[in-house]
């Protein structure tokens, strides 16, 4: 149902003449959306995989406007935080840009959330209004909700909880109303979301991101062979950069999206072909999945004419020549902006890429001192544009001031650069292993054991040894229908890796545990450590010893 909706003009105000901050309708949701509304009305923005049904700019337009006054007659108002603790859904995405056009910002949260993480979330959150779904709200009751005072529930609802509770689709979905126009007007260096990192070592940081920042990240500038003419694939959740950063960006291109519930290898190509995506984000080993599929006809039968692969592993060229995509690879995080973006099918193996337009990087020692080309070093990143990385960690002064020291955000990953300006992933500082003097770059062991054909996924941590410092081990899963033989693995390792890099410990699960943005919780598997079902390289017999030279005058 279409609603009524009375939209009051916004304040007028002049704009900075700094030519690196681009105008309004470029940047601001608000502004966008009205401007591809009037501009593309036809034009499909959003093209979902479970039923094919589309919506253009010309449809999304009012759908926003009706959530945006309902959720301006429950009282949110420009500057608010709402929380929005939701699967990937059409409500999600009507949430998000309505907030948006209020000027509100969207503090998303991970579904997997719940006790004390999902009470910090809340209290940092500082959020008055949250938009949950029925299926999580129960989980409010477990924990103190700080500041909350109303709940809009999409399905089921709850009883007995102490907040008032309104039903999703009588609240924001108001048959008709006046929409007033915010306090001011909407800037480019505003706040747009705080988006919660994983929490994997700690309680999650709240990344404050401006418009300005969102546009950076993966933007026209940044991803200049992605244009309007393209449809995204977003299979990531909405919580994650991934998922609501990647429609923000294909938004400003006034381009087009594919929703999908989620990755899925079995369908993939499917899914590629009923909603005519042209570009896809293979993250951790999507990809590698993918080429451990049998061919068929399907791998060339689809429209994709290129894919992000984050790692770049494998074959390149193998797998360019076998689905007809060219291949890129990036470096990101949330809070950064794709400083390190390749050309299309790199050659060079393992790189993440050369630094791009508008970006400094500096790989430096633990002093913030740059380390010379070759020589592993923390990557700090900064941009030329104002507001064009995250304005910090929301209520989080201490992280903050960590990781802008300097004048410079500290990544907290380890990089080397070569003379030709390619950079390569090393690891996460913390993800290091040390073992009998040698440095061992976690990445670096996984990428060579999934290149074993029995292997679809690994996580390499470091355990420790019973003399000192520490020992490899690998947790693996098989590819479907295959099993891992760990001394198999072994030997196919040693012919590929430096010997102080080759495991000792071998553990097979059915499923790596991961977080709902599918990152392995490494935390989980070093805190398990050896289990009994642990193979153990050395109980087997098998020495793994340094290949001895004999120099000759």
């Amino acid at each position: 149902m279409q609603a009524n909706v009375i939209v009051e003009e916004m304040p007028t105000a002049p704009f900075t003449t700094d030519p690196r901050i681009p105008p309004r309708d470029r940047v601001v949701s608000r502004d966008l959306l009205d401007r591809w509304a009037r501009e593309r009305p036809d034009k499909v923005f959003i093209k979902f995989d479970d039923t094919g049904e589309e919506w253009t700019y010309g449809q999304f337009r009012p759908m926003v406007l009706q959530t945006a006054l309902g959720l301006q007659q429950l009282g949110v108002r420009q500057g608010d935080h709402v929380l929005v603790w939701m699967p990937n859904c059409r409500e999600n995405i009507r949430v998000f840009f309505a907030v948006n056009y209020l000027g509100a910002v969207y503090v998303p949260i991970n579904t997997a959330y719940r006790g004390g993480l999902l009470a910090h979330v809340i209290e940092n959150s500082d959020a008055r209004l949250a938009v949950v779904h029925g299926d999580l709200v129960d989980r409010l009751r477990e924990v103190s909700t700080a500041t909350l005072e109303t709940v809009v529930v999409l399905g089921r609802q709850p009883s007995g909880l102490a907040l008032r509770t309104v039903d999703y689709a009588e609240a924001l979905l108001p048959a008709e109303g006046r929409l007033a126009a915010p306090a001011r007007q909407i800037e480019p260096w505003d706040p747009q979301s705080i988006i919660y990192t994983s929490g994997t070592t700690g309680p999650s940081k709240g990344v404050l991101s401006s418009y300005l920042h969102m546009f950076s990240n993966a933007g026209p500038e940044s991803w200049p062979f992605v244009t309007e003419d393209d449809r995204y694939m977003i299979a990531s959740p909405m919580f994650h950069i991934g998922g609501m950063g990647g429609m923000y960006v294909m938004f400003v291109r006034g381009a087009s999206v594919a929703f999908l519930d989620r990755f899925d290898t079995a369908t993939f190509w499917a899914s590629m072909r009923r909603t005519e995506t042209t570009v896809a984000f293979l993250l951790g080993v999507m990809a590698s999945f993918l080429e451990k599929q049998p061919p068929g006809p399907a791998d060339r039968d689809h429209r994709v004419r290129c894919v992000f692969m984050v790692p770049l592993a494998g074959d390149i060229a193998a797998f360019s020549a076998r689905f007809g995509v060219d291949v890129y690879t990036i470096f990101n995080m949330t809070e950064i902006s794709s400083p390190i973006v390749s050309e299309p099918n790199p050659v060079v193996r393992g790189t993440c890429g050369r630094k791009r337009d508008g970006v400094d990087v500096r790989l430096v020692d633990e002093n913030d001192c740059e380390v010379p080309d070759g020589t592993v070093g923390e990557m700090l990143v900064r941009t030329d544009r104002p507001w064009g990385m995250n304005s910090g960690y929301y209520k989080n002064p201490e992280a903050t001031a960590r990781a802008w020291r300097n004048g410079w955000f500290h990544t907290g990953d380890a990089f080397r650069r070569d003379a030709d300006g390619y950079y390569y992933f090393v690891d996460r500082m913390k993800d290091a292993i040390r073992r009998r003097g040698e440095n061992i770059s976690s990445f670096e062991v996984e990428a060579d054991v999934v290149a074993h054909p029995d292997v679809q996924e690994a996580a390499a941590i470091g355990v420790p040894n019973e003399m000192s410092e520490e020992d490899v081990l690998v947790a693996v899963t098989p590819v479907p229908g295959r099993t891992i033989d760990p001394v198999a693995l072994i030997e196919f390792l040693r012919g590929r890796m430096a010997h102080f890099m080759v495991p000792r410990y071998v553990r097979v699960f059915a499923e790596l545990p991961k977080t709902p943005s599918s990152k392995v919780k490494k935390q989980e598997i070093r805190a398990e450590g050896v289990t009994p079902d642990t193979w153990d390289r050395e109980k087997a017999g098998i020495q793994v010893r340094s290949d001895r030279f004999n120099a000759r005058s």
